[in-house]
């Protein structure tokens, strides 16, 4: 029986609160993580997640989108916690982290990998924590060993490979979580416009070019969804998530969800995926 609903929120955080009679639900929001992409609000079962998209100053740079979590709604299950590409969202049960769906097995965690060969690691490069957008990367120098030691934060890690990009060949290996292709029709994209390009969280993936247009450079591109949020111009920008990287598992509610964050044709494809590699694993153990 619930005995209160609580909603808190500050510049920095949003927390929702369910408290029971044995448990306490809170789920936090950090707003310095957060991006306002589309992902959480996707999937959410409950459409207790809402998106609001900025207000457009004449003459303003545009702010990225916010997130509004309905405290009613929210059925505290953690799948924004698991799917989040930054790991802005936190649940917690009586004050422990917890991520219910994780718990049941009923959605996978998200493959998250990023490898640094640090003996390939210049003494007098910094660049891989220069370029992470999200400050998840730090350089420190052992003077008397004369080595680098490079720590990521993996876990808020969404996988663009700018550090990739911006360091020496083979230093540093990272694997995207969501692939897909990203597309602009320049016949529809307004003259003199930038909204995506001034929300894009990663730098060089949407520019404008000389004749006034945006072009992409996908190579970095985390298929977050903001840019498709903000574009004032239907179809004008679109975007399609193919694949997510994920650690394997048998669920329901999982195939629900990469469906709608990709398509019916691609979860066809990673159930045939996982048909064969079961296939090929029994065939082992026959022929072994």
């Amino acid at each position: 029986m619930v005995m209160k609903l609580i909603r808190t929120e500050t510049e920095e955080q949003l927390i929702i609160e369910r408290r029971l009679y044995a448990r306490h639900y809170s789920l936090t929001l950090d707003k310095n993580r957060c991006i306002g992409c589309e992902i959480c609000q996707i999937v959410c079962p409950r459409e207790a997640i809402e998106i609001i998209k900025p207000a457009k100053v004449e003459g303003e740079k545009l702010n990225c989108p916010s997130i509004r979590v309905d405290k009613d709604k929210c059925s505290f299950c953690g799948i924004c916690d698991a799917i989040c590409p930054l790991g802005a969202f936190t649940l917690s049960i009586n004050g422990e982290r917890m991520v219910p769906v994780l718990e049941k097995e009923s959605f996978p965690h998200l493959t998250r990998q990023v490898e640094v060969d640090e003996a390939k690691c210049p003494t007098d490069c910094t660049e891989c924590q220069e370029a992470c957008p999200f400050n998840l990367i730090k350089v420190s120098i052992d003077e008397e060993k004369g080595s680098v030691k490079v720590d990521v934060d993996v876990e808020h890690c969404p996988g663009c490979r700018l550090c990739e990009l911006k360091c020496p060949e083979g230093v540093i290996k990272v694997k995207k979580i969501f692939s897909g292709v990203l597309q602009i029709d320049q016949k529809k994209c307004p003259e003199e416009c930038s909204d995506c390009v001034d929300v894009c969280p990663i730098p060089g993936v949407l520019t404008v070019s000389e004749n006034g247009k945006v072009e992409i450079n996908e190579y970095c591109c985390i298929y977050c969804g903001v840019c498709k949020i903000v574009c004032p111009v239907e179809e004008a920008l679109t975007l399609k998530r193919t694949s997510i990287a994920h650690a394997p598992i048998k669920s329901g509610a999982w195939n629900s969800a990469l469906e709608k964050l990709t398509s019916t044709q691609d979860l066809a494809k990673e159930l045939t995926m996982k048909r064969m590699i079961k296939a090929i694993e029994s065939t082992k153990r026959r022929v072994g």
